[in-house]
């Protein structure tokens, strides 16, 4: 099902300007994340709002996915970051 589709990219493919959530819970994130991302958790994604791309992370890209298509499905160009915080920084 080709409709289904997010758009995922790696790392490396990300502007240093980039628009960056990260999805995973608030104790997560506060272990660890990406410098210049924001952390809105999963359970309140349907909250965010944004005229901007967006990346989305997560610990290892199931979530970020699921919080991409959901925001694709929104309006909001929304891309997915391909294995989340594993790779970062490799």
């Amino acid at each position: 099902m080709l409709f289904n589709k997010v758009p995922t990219v790696t790392w490396s493919d990300i502007d240093k300007n980039a628009k960056i959530i990260d999805v995973r819970e608030t104790h997560e994130y506060k272990q660890g994340h990406a410098k210049g991302t924001k952390n809105i958790p999963l359970s309140k994604i349907e909250d965010f709002q944004t005229i901007d791309r967006v990346y989305v992370v997560c610990a290892s890209g199931a979530r970020s996915k699921r919080a991409a298509k959901y925001l694709r499905r929104k309006g909001i160009d929304a891309v997915n970051i391909k294995g989340g915080m594993m790779t970062y920084g490799k």
